[in-house]
């Protein structure tokens, strides 16, 4: 995994998608690709009650990601000194490779470009000291982005919860 931890408070998210459009916006994508996204989860029964969540997806920066492993021509990469999962669009050919690797969706077809593009934290940003263009913009603040280390537990319990109405 990634040094660097994207945690959601479902608790707070509206479901109003500034997220992903603002993640369009600072990467100048077209309508399509989605870098993260807001998946609409239920109505389901948890603990007798009927429950909903708005459950925010982006790439999980894997340990062993098998993007990175599929791709043919070593455009999709895991940086070194953070584990952050990106792609060099010069190298990518389009062969989507990647995509059909990922089990989680995370790299998506642009087809004005005809490469892939995939969430990577918005290394760039992070580079220079900021924080994802996601987490920025977000209008509860239900994002929270940091050192995975600097996140706190109950934080972590959050991520839990989430997985769980994911696969309940």
């Amino acid at each position: 995994m990634s040094i660097y931890c994207m945690i959601q408070d479902q608790e707070r998210c509206i479901g109003c998608h500034s997220c992903e459009i603002q993640c369009k916006s600072n990467k100048s994508l077209p309508v399509g690709p989605r870098l993260c996204q807001i998946v609409h989860v239920g109505p389901k029964m948890i603990d007798g009650k009927p429950r909903a969540a708005y459950v925010f997806m982006n790439c999980h920066h894997c340990d062993t990601p098998w993007c990175v492993n599929a791709c043919p021509t070593g455009a999709m990469r895991k940086r070194e000194k953070d584990g952050i999962v990106y792609i060099v669009q010069a190298d990518c050919v389009g062969c989507k490779s990647c995509i059909s690797a990922c089990p989680w969706g995370a790299p998506q077809w642009n087809p004005e470009t005809r490469k892939v593009e995939k969430c990577d934290f918005c290394m760039d940003r992070i580079d220079s000291g900021l924080k994802p263009a996601c987490v920025t913009i977000c209008l509860t603040q239900c994002l929270t982005f940091d050192r995975a280390e600097q996140i706190s537990s109950g934080k972590r319990e959050q991520w839990v919860k989430k997985t769980a109405l994911i696969e309940g």
